[in-house]
């Protein structure tokens, strides 16, 4: 089957071939139909199958069709709300390369940045906008957008948004939708309480579950090595000089812990920066420019990074600390082996780490095969020590990660953190409580942010 064949208009076709794709993914294939029928959708595929373009694609079909009986001002027609910055930046370049063709406008809002420049394009006029949820509060709140006539609402990546404390938003969000709409739920993997959020929000919808729940890609080949979590750093580094590995994105649990083998890696003489919520805009756009652009040839990452960074055929995924959350350990590795790509993730696991693999092999319903180093054997003698999860660590110094997992909700929920990196974009109140952790910073313009009264930072965030 062809795109041609789905009933895309020659305007759409054309820029989707000049991206370079030829035939739809089975979610495409399946989605875009139901999508332009008009019905509700509730679909799941793995991560890098080609999600985003299974509502994009039809989106900008239906909002194109009628687009010449809008008069005046464009008011919002479609709202792709998404749990990350990163993630939104994504599903905007997308936007923009589908809809090269069309006259419809589309923007991406989120925090971080400065609100001025978002509220002069709103005024503008937009079609189509993709938006975290915080930022759209905070447009709304100051009466910048109108979303009295959206037509079409994309929750992309619902699962993420639930895991990170976003459902007090989104349910802020829907209240202020009108109620005749067409609602599309995109996700990687559904849980109950995906399901239950579907039950309240779709109607009759049709259901797309491409891929088993919590599956690993067939196309990522996954290994273990044991190893001693001291001699970890050493391992690492003598695994991407021997093999010459160039281009490897490397996932840690805390921040301080990015920030540290980012450090020792590049006294080992291989480049390495780390990406994570307390890095500024403007580091966080070099390193992934430079990652991107092979400048650099390792990026380390907490899981902030786990969803929406796209990288195009990117080879090698390590997981030098195991996630909290086995979910989130099939998201790290679906980093590489996206679209036709095939790719490796090697996990580095010590002692400590055990009962987080076999949570992990349990979740895939396999055993993850095994490799070992000579020289690099662990010391059987060495004990397990806990491992501390957030909630536990929010009484020390702030370092840790919010994993983004339901384990993790509670800390997440009461960090007051609303854009990933310990500060809100707008003040809390009595009414509103904490804020959720959330909307991690993406690729922008660095701009500062409104300045604010100081407030104690929340440990536990990303």
């Amino acid at each position: 089957m062809s795109f041609d064949t789905l009933g895309l208009s020659a305007d759409i076709l054309r820029a989707v071939e000049e991206q370079g794709y030829r035939e739809p993914t089975p979610v495409q294939r399946q989605a875009i139909p139901v999508v332009l029928e008009g019905r509700d959708l509730m679909a799941s595929a793995q991560t890098g199958t080609g999600k985003t373009a299974g509502f994009t694609l039809p989106l900008l079909q239906k909002l194109s069709a009628n687009s010449g009986a809008i008069k005046g001002r464009r008011p919002v027609r479609a709202l792709i709300l998404t749990p990350t910055r990163e993630l939104a930046a994504q599903v905007g370049d997308n936007v923009l390369d589908y809809s090269k063709y069309l006259s419809l406008r589309s923007l991406v809002v989120f925090g971080g940045v400065s609100i001025n420049p978002q509220m002069m394009k709103l005024r503008g006029g937009v079609d189509i906008l993709i938006a975290t949820p915080g930022r759209l509060l905070d447009l709304e709140h100051q009466n910048a957008v109108d979303l009295s006539k959206i037509e079409i609402l994309v929750l992309d990546e619902a699962d993420r948004m639930l895991d990170m404390g976003f459902i007090h938003d989104i349910r802020r969000v829907l209240a202020k939708l009108p109620a005749k709409r067409q609602n599309l739920l995109f996700s990687a993997t559904f849980s109950d309480d995906i399901r239950a959020l579907a039950e309240k929000l779709l109607h009759n919808p049709a259901q797309i579950e491409v891929a088993r729940r919590n599956t690993a890609s067939e196309q990522v080949t996954q290994h273990v090595h044991f190893v001693d979590k001291k001699r970890k750093r050493e391992l690492l580094s003598y695994l991407i000089g021997r093999d010459n590995w160039r281009q490897v994105l490397v996932f840690t649990r805390t921040k301080h812990g990015a920030n540290h083998l980012a450090e020792q890696l590049n006294k080992d003489g291989i480049t390495a920066a780390a990406i994570h919520g307390n890095k500024s805009q403007g580091a966080r756009t070099r390193a992934l420019a430079d990652f991107k652009a092979n400048t650099i040839r390792v990026l380390v990452a907490t899981d902030i990074a786990a969803r929406g960074l796209d990288i195009e055929e990117l080879p090698h995924v390590v997981n030098y600390e195991l996630p909290n959350v086995p979910e989130d350990y099939v998201h790290r590795i679906g980093r590489t082996g996206r679209a036709a790509a095939t790719g490796e993730a090697l996990s580095l696991v010590c002692v400590d780490e055990h009962k987080l693999l076999r949570d992990i092999e349990r979740l895939l319903k396999r055993e993850i095969p095994r490799i070992a180093e000579a020289g690099f054997d662990p010391d059987p003698s060495i004990k397990a020590e806990p491992i501390i999860n957030g909630r536990q660590a929010r009484g020390g110094h702030g370092t840790r990660e919010g994993n983004g997992g339901r384990g993790s909700q509670g800390a997440a929920r009461s960090s007051g953190n609303r854009d990933g990196s310990g500060r809100s974009d707008r003040p809390r109140t009595a009414r509103q409580g904490g804020r959720p952790q959330g909307e991690s910073a993406a690729p922008g313009n660095g701009q500062p942010r409104r300045s604010r009264p100081p407030r104690r930072k929340p440990a536990g965030n990303a």
